[in-house]
């Protein structure tokens, strides 16, 4: 099996549903491991340094630019977000199956770095509902709102160079039909 494919990178607009649906694929498939990237913005309520994201300083963060550390990173709302090499590489060379949940830049980036990789973008049913569900999350200002909805927009327009797109209807759908995907691709020649 070509450890590549091992890979899954899932991306998609903010409040589109990306960290629901992949826990919702490794809770039917545990062994699957998830990328945990690193960000310079403040830690949520309840995010943990490690387990949800590496929270680095600016400083920080542009060292391991600089070094070559970052495989792929992004200035997205004031902030880098970025996956450290080690996280993938590591888990790579084991034949780990693994996720990433990143920007479309990152995305791009991923796919010439592993060109056997399975990109699969998560879509919204509508901007009008992405608006609904990220003023539901109530993590941030309208402003934000706002700037995220724009950026949104710009997203979709990079779908095509996916190897899926999938409508995020329902959750639980949505996270079959990328498992499924994803098995198919890992079983070809």
């Amino acid at each position: 099996m070509n450890k590549e494919r091992c890979l899954l990178v899932v991306s998609g607009p903010s409040g589109a549903g990306k960290d629901t649906i992949v826990r919702l694929m490794r809770r039917r498939c545990p062994e699957i491991e998830m990328s945990v990237s690193a960000t310079t913005r403040a830690p949520r309520k309840g995010e943990k340094d490690g387990v949800h994201y590496y929270f680095l300083t600016k400083e920080c963060f542009e060292e391991k630019i600089e070094r070559g550390e970052m495989l792929e990173y992004v200035h997205y709302c004031g902030y880098y977000y970025g996956t450290p090499r080690s996280e993938i590489d590591r888990r790579l060379e084991q034949g780990t199956r693994v996720i990433l949940n990143i920007e479309v830049v990152g995305a791009a980036r991923l796919k010439s770095l592993y060109p056997q990789a399975t990109l699969v973008f998560i879509k919204p049913p509508s901007l009008e509902e992405l608006g609904r569900r990220l003023r539901k999350r109530g993590t941030e200002p309208e402003q934000m709102i706002v700037q995220r909805l724009k950026r949104a927009a710009e997203e979709l327009e990079c779908e095509h160079e996916y190897d899926a797109s999938i409508v995020n209807e329902t959750a639980q759908s949505c996270a079959n039909q990328i498992l499924e995907l994803w098995e198919r691709r890992l079983c070809e020649n």
